[in-house]
């Protein structure tokens, strides 16, 4: 599962929170703070010896600071915390946008240095027996400005030797696109999946608590060439806490057949 889940939590008491985590069953984790060369105020060496004590194996790590000048100490940094994905969850160095009003996501600048800045960590990366995963948003699969549009871009543009992706399924559904469709056209390329749902209202649900269909996903999980999933839930609503939202999205994921 990821951290972002349980950022809050993580935020007051890292170690206690990794410990419920681990008690809840959950064997794989995903982090995404990082600062001053800590995660989550522990150095790689401690992240990793605690982690391990506590049956827990980090497997991804999304890196959003990252930039063409620190790439070579993020790197090195996620390599010695023992983790095997780095991932960039947004376009990085101030290109991804948000609007408070209209909670839109989206990007400015090209495709083309997105593709330049992806293609350059990822190599790093690789250099340093990591793998390398853009996670994807909903304004990915939309058509930008030029008429582009950029998870198509970069899934034709990037070699999938330095850069693959993390797909988020609920993100996908929420753009109104079929994830299987994209497995089909890019096989092999989405190494990660994001797994939460979506209720009839389209906020995020615990798995199994929506809409999004996810056994027929899981069908083609082979085609999509997914070696990991990973539970998310950005956001609980009507009192639900995160660490109560986790633990029903286990129970779903049995109920789908996920292993």
């Amino acid at each position: 599962m990821t951290l972002y889940t349980v950022r809050n939590e993580m935020g007051k008491d890292p170690k206690a929170t990794l410990k419920e985590v681990a008690d809840l069953g959950y064997k794989y984790i995903e982090a995404v703070d990082y600062k001053d060369g800590k995660f989550y105020g522990m150095t790689p060496d401690e992240f990793k010896s605690y982690t391990k004590s506590l049956g827990l194996k980090p497997i991804s790590v999304h890196m959003g600071s990252m930039t063409l000048d620190n790439a070579d100490k993020l790197v090195a940094d996620v390599k010695a915390a023992g983790f095997k994905y780095f991932i960039a969850p947004v376009p990085p160095m101030g290109m991804f946008k948000f609007d408070p009003k209209t909670r839109k996501l989206g990007m400015e600048g090209t495709m083309e240095r997105l593709a330049e800045i992806l293609n350059t960590v990822a190599k790093k990366a690789n250099a340093a027996g990591l793998e390398f995963l853009y996670h994807n948003h909903d304004f990915e699969f939309q058509p930008n400005k030029d008429g582009v549009i950029p998870i198509d871009y970069l899934l034709e543009k990037l070699d999938p030797k330095y850069v693959n992706f993390q797909m988020d399924l609920y993100w996908v559904t929420k753009a109104g696109v079929d994830p299987v469709a994209y497995f089909q056209r890019y096989p092999g390329r989405f190494k990660i999946w994001h797994v939460k749902d979506m209720d009839k209202e389209g906020r995020f649900a615990p798995v199994g608590n929506g809409t999004i269909d996810f056994a027929r996903i899981l069908k083609n999980k082979k085609l999509s060439g997914m070696k990991y999933y990973i539970v998310e839930q950005d956001q609980v609503f009507d009192g639900m806490k995160p660490l109560e939202a986790i633990k029903i999205s286990k129970e779903g994921l049995i109920k789908f057949g996920f292993k």
